[in-house]
């Protein structure tokens, strides 16, 4: 079983227990070990063998226990009971907007519903208002919902597609008369690399004034709910958005309950139960029942004895902790990316000139910039040839004299890993390159014995400086490849090649976890936006979300550093 079957049956777990109705520690400790298994940076196979499994974090002894117990015999039997106990379609029930746990236990238990597709049917026959509190109405919501939930498939986006309606939605609240401040929160805000709602949060002088004003937004297709601090509502499009307003004085408390995770809230409501306080979105009470109100973020932590923890950290994996201890690392920032080692050009599949593409690098501030374009086996590409790969070096040196000193090019090349593992240019070729990436956009589905050999033939390679979108995942499209990314980040480690966090929402490789783990390993890191035109560039703020999820820090990224220590750190590789 690989990392993604054995978190499948731990998120599958707590689900069930949620739908049984077990205590909410319960179904948490279960989420929490399912998405620490799925992200990990390591085969779990690996840790296993190691008897490290409780080093996972939100892994302790007893669910250790039970992935002992399914790695070793391919079946859990705390898993089997439920799943005879409890239907296991109905899982797929508790995605339908509006059908929490205990619903569709009712369902099941008074309808006998087990399947999304039951749930539908009994609905289209008029069978769910005969239950208590349930009607016409509540029919034809949940229809609505199963039919949005199937033209969302998965029900999470990507934040590439959500961020900018974020954004525009933000610019029309910050515009309304009597909104103080207006934020994103959830997923969005934390740069998850999916999203399920579009989650914002406004802090307002007539709160229903600015919540009814929000709903007769022109891009709101429809509401599905509106009262005097919250409305949620469905775009056009058919994302979900979800406003919540609150007075100024409240908004701090509100941003940092909204912002989540949930497993990083539960924390810090117990450090607040330690100090005689409880914390909920409005704010703190002491135990005389006195309100204690917050109107900045920052003044939930201190109340708690802990420095303002940053959103991308927060989801119980160590962060709590490194507060309390004074640890918390100095985030990358995208003022710190100074240059860009991986864009294209209209040499190869990209959409400008290099004049274009280096005048845009320069308008957002880079000092440096990198022409990689294809090598010349990746033909739908169209890669670039040996005798065409010297032609560009002649017309990046005239792209140059035309720039002056405004900005530096350097010649490089997105170098194909092919299936045999042998590079798609030969080493005298790449020794005159100034920037080497080696990438694998072939052959991906190859065995995790041969796949992982291509990779770690490329990173002993001595002329590649940047492995690029390691895995090769396109999220949401293409599974990564079954790599043994322990093996590829330490061969990394070991050979000074720097690992590509790329930027581009779809790719966002590599994600987060492994990030981490490459940094706590000594990996250097790049993170790029693999321009393809000059409004490519603005991607980069999406890796350095990822970079930021992954505790990166800007001395680790290659292309924080200013040119002079990069093109130190090139010769001594070359």
């Amino acid at each position: 079983m690989n990392n993604r079957d054995v978190a499948l049956v731990f998120g599958n777990i707590a689900d069930l227990l949620e739908i049984k109705g077990e205590q909410v520690y319960k179904v948490l400790a279960y989420r929490r070990a399912a998405e620490a298994l799925g992200t990990l940076g390591r085969d779990v196979n690996a840790i296993w063998q190691e008897g490290a499994l409780e080093t996972i974090p939100g892994v302790g002894k007893a669910i250790a226990a039970k992935v002992d117990e399914l790695l070793g015999s391919g079946k859990l039997e705390f898993y089997e009971r439920l799943v005879a106990e409890i239907p296991p379609g109905l899982v797929d029930v508790l995605k339908v907007g509006g059908v929490g746990p205990k619903k569709a236990a009712r369902f099941w238990k008074e309808l006998g519903v087990t399947s999304l597709v039951e749930l539908e049917t009994a609905a289209k026959e008029g069978r769910l208002r005969s239950l208590s509190g349930m009607g016409e109405r509540s029919e034809s919501k949940i229809l609505e919902s199963i039919e949005a939930l199937r033209r969302r498939q998965t029900g999470r986006i990507s934040i590439g597609e959500a961020r900018p309606v974020a954004q525009a939605l933000l610019r029309q609240l910050r515009e309304l008369p009597g909104v103080v401040q207006a934020e994103a929160a959830g997923s969005l805000r934390r740069w998850r690399e999916t999203v399920g709602d579009v989650d914002l949060l406004v802090a307002a002088k007539e709160p229903g004034e600015a919540a009814r004003a929000f709903a007769r937004f022109p891009g709101i297709g429809r509401v599905t709910g509106l009262g005097e601090t919250k409305v949620s509502a469905e775009l056009v499009d058919g994302m979900r958005v979800q406003l919540w307003v609150h007075p100024p004085e409240r908004f701090g408390s509100a941003l940092q309950y909204a912002t989540g995770s949930q497993a990083h809230n539960v924390r810090l409501r117990e450090l607040a139960l330690d100090r005689g306080l409880s914390l909920s979105e409005h704010g703190f009470k002491t135990k005389g029942g006195k309100e204690i109100l917050c109107a900045d973020e920052a003044e939930v932590y201190q109340r708690l004895g802990l420095p303002w923890i940053p959103p991308e950290l927060r989801e119980d994996r160590g962060e709590i902790q490194a507060a309390q201890e004074g640890a918390l690392p100095d985030l990358v920032t995208l003022d710190d990316l100074m240059g860009e080692l991986h864009s294209h050009s209209d040499w190869s599949d990209g959409e400008s000139t290099i004049l274009q593409m280096a005048e845009a690098a320069r308008a957002a501030g880079l000092a440096y910039l990198v022409i990689s374009d294809h090598s010349q086996s990746l033909g739908v590409a169209n890669g670039l040839s040996l005798e065409r790969l010297r032609q560009q070096r002649k017309a990046l040196a005239e792209a140059q004299r035309k720039l002056g000193d405004s900005i530096r090019l350097l010649h490089g090349a997105e170098v194909e890993i092919r299936a045999d593992g042998q590079l798609d240019y030969p080493d005298e070729i790449l020794a005159e390159l100034d920037v080497v990436t080696a990438s694998v956009h072939t052959s991906l589905r190859q065995k995790r014995e041969r796949v992982t050999a291509r990779m770690l033939s490329a990173i002993r390679n001595p002329h590649v400086d940047v492995i690029g979108h390691p895995t090769g995942r396109m999220i949401g499209e293409r599974d990564p490849a079954d790599l043994d990314m322990d093996a590829v980040l330490q061969a990394a480690a070991e050979n000074g090649v720097a690992l590509e966090i790329n930027a581009h929402p779809a790719r966002l490789d590599l994600n987060d976890t492994h990030a981490r783990r490459a940094v706590e390993l000594g990996c250097r890191l790049a993170i790029n936006s693999d321009a393809h035109s000059p409004d490519g560039f603005a991607l980069r703020e999406y890796g350095v979300g990822t970079a930021r999820r992954g505790w990166v820090t800007a001395e680790a990224v290659v292309n924080a550093w200013p040119l002079r220590r990069l093109l130190q750190w090139l010769r001594g590789r070359g």
